[in-house]
């Protein structure tokens, strides 16, 4: 996996490349299984996302953006980090 993910534009990207990264790691069909997405909020202001996709057999993968520190966190369905991305800031997130 690169050190670095591909440049990110918009939420919109960026959830897709979330979606895309966690279905890889299970060889889970993106395209039968969608990505829930959660706002997360510091004193009301967002401070980054959580996305979750439930796969097949009750399978349950997270990542987490951080907008401060510009990185997403993955996390595999035993709960584990496997992967920690840098994503370069672009007008808009």
């Amino acid at each position: 996996m690169p050190d670095c993910a591909p440049e990110i534009r918009s939420f919109d990207d960026l959830k897709s490349f979330v979606h895309k990264v966690l279905c890889k790691k299970e060889n889970i069909l993106a395209d039968q299984f969608g990505l829930h997405e959660t706002p997360l909020l510091r004193q009301g202001v967002e401070c980054g996302r959580e996305y979750s996709l439930f796969g097949p057999r009750s399978i349950r993968l997270n990542a987490i953006w951080v907008r401060d520190r510009s990185l997403v966190y993955f996390y595999d369905a035993r709960g584990e980090r496997f992967m920690k991305l840098e994503v370069p800031l672009v007008a808009g997130l």
